[in-house]
């Protein structure tokens, strides 16, 4: 059994042990390989991080990812010292009072429920995007360029919502998309995002860094026709070996579709996460550098390189045939131009999900829907080639129907869920989902279809987007971008 003392003299880069769930790790060797980058754990080297570590990550990921003669073993409570590691001014809103969730008319609603409910630390996890926040702000204002075309005179008595979605029958044409650390909203994180899609009917694309464990959300959808269904989205790890081993795990756990980011080669700067950072270390008197050094000799690290640095076309063929033909559909997220969509088409996925990761990624990168423009002008085949997805900056149902005319097959959200399990837990999910069919329903009719196959580009006008598209793409050969 170690003593507290013993462990705080591992509190550096060079020999970094932490203490979680009264149990001793030894991080050195993992620190560079950590998803959120070395400098969380530091934060925390040579001390009890159990209160951080717990509500982000699932079970049993130390058992996973750590090897076994990192588990130095128990550590002697009777010299730990307890503290409250959430410094005062860090901490939840002031305010406590939250709306009565009938109350909620709109995913805005709910969103400034949640507000008022979140800690600081999770509202700035959430709601964070990359540098100038301008291509946060652009996925919303976009959606306001385009306009509809209603037709009238119509019979509208019965409504068909139901679509194919990542391969599986939903009820409707929207899924939950990939978001991490939902335990940061609720004791239930994930949990929430899975009972709600199954109860509707609607797909749930889980984040490979779920804060809840897989194997604890797959039993949601039970595997039977219209429960929902699971689908897995894969961050690519460094190291070939442990995204085969992501994609196998997916497999067993029977989900329905493998959706694999493309546009994180690095992690883009998100200002107000490293100013919250900043603000706890100056609080904690405590200052962790920045970057990290490479040492004499060696090659100095990628900065916020956590995934594969060097991913490309080729890698996508080898993860397409480790799904396998018959496992469900593969299809990649983070497409932003309408070059890369035509080029995706070719490499036997089946789909493609236009994003630009919420805006958290390059700053001025274009919104989803004005890619799915430059797709319709440039290269208008893929639509027929391929399924289209996309997400960022959706609020209303009427934006969904907007995507549905212009060919998106389904369309995702992801912070509106995050809000509403953090203020109403699951319920919290399954208004956001009401909410919203009742948007697109109204709008069907409104607009004067009652099947969703019936939307089409005449629906709608899009000519005030389509002035800021680009007059040309480069022209794409693809025998030279990558091999067929």
């Amino acid at each position: 059994m170690l003593d507290a003392s013993e462990v705080a003299q591992h509190s550096t880069k060079r020999s970094c042990w932490v203490i979680i769930s009264n149990h001793v790790y030894d991080l050195t060797d993992f620190l560079e390989n950590h998803p959120g980058g070395p400098n969380v754990i530091l934060r925390y080297a040579g001390k009890d991080a159990t209160n951080e570590y717990e509500p982000v990550h699932p079970a049993g990921t130390l058992q996973r990812h750590l090897p076994a003669n990192k588990h130095l073993g128990p550590v002697d409570q009777s010299t730990l010292t307890r503290v409250d590691d959430t410094p005062p001014t860090l901490g939840k809103s002031e305010s406590s009072i939250v709306p009565h969730i009938l109350v909620c008319q709109s995913l805005d609603d709910i969103e400034s429920a949640a507000r008022q409910k979140l800690s600081r630390k999770a509202w700035v996890y959430y709601d964070s995007a990359a540098d100038g926040l301008h291509s946060f702000r652009t996925n919303r204002l976009d959606w306001a360029k385009i306009s509809f075309r209603p037709r009238v005179l119509r019979n509208v008595a019965r409504v068909n919502m139901q679509r194919r979605i990542l391969g599986h029958v939903a009820n409707l044409p929207f899924f939950i998309a990939p978001a991490a650390m939902a335990k940061l909203g609720h004791q239930d994180g994930e949990l929430c995002l899975a009972k709600g899609a199954a109860e509707k009917n609607i797909v749930y694309c889980s984040s490979t860094y779920s804060s809840i464990s897989h194997e604890e959300l797959a039993p949601c959808f039970d595997r039977q026709e219209g429960r929902g269904a699971l689908s897995f989205q894969l961050y690519v790890p460094k190291n070939k070996g442990d995204s085969r081993a992501l994609i196998e795990r997916a497999k067993a756990l029977g989900c329905k579709s493998l959706v694999i980011t493309v546009d994180t080669p690095v992690v883009g700067k998100r200002e107000e996460d490293d100013r919250y950072k900043a603000e706890l270390e100056i609080e904690e008197g405590r200052e962790v550098p920045r970057t990290t050094s490479a040492a004499n000799n060696e090659e100095a690290p990628i900065l916020r390189g956590y995934h594969s640095s060097t991913v490309d076309w080729d890698d996508i063929l080898w993860m397409r045939n480790a799904w396998g033909s018959n496992q469900g559909p593969v299809v990649l997220k983070g497409i932003q131009t309408a070059e890369d969509a035509y080029l995706a088409s070719l490499t036997g996925v089946d789909g493609i999900y236009l994003s630009n990761h919420g805006g958290r990624q390059l700053d001025f990168a274009p919104s989803a829907i004005r890619t799915l423009l430059e797709i319709h002008k440039f290269y208008p085949q893929v639509l027929d080639d391929v399924e289209v997805y996309l997400d960022g900056g959706v609020r209303r149902g009427s934006d969904i129907v907007k995507a549905l005319c212009l060919g998106a097959r389904g369309v995702g959200l992801g912070r509106p869920f995050l809000y509403g399990l953090s203020a109403y837990g699951t319920e919290g999910v399954v208004k956001a989902i009401e909410i919203l069919s009742d948007e697109i329903e109204t709008a069907m009719r409104l607009l004067g279809v009652t099947n969703l196959d019936q939307l089409n580009p005449h629906y709608v006008n899009c000519s005030l987007l389509a002035k800021e598209l680009p007059e040309n793409v480069t022209p794409t050969n693809p025998m030279r971008q990558h091999k067929l």
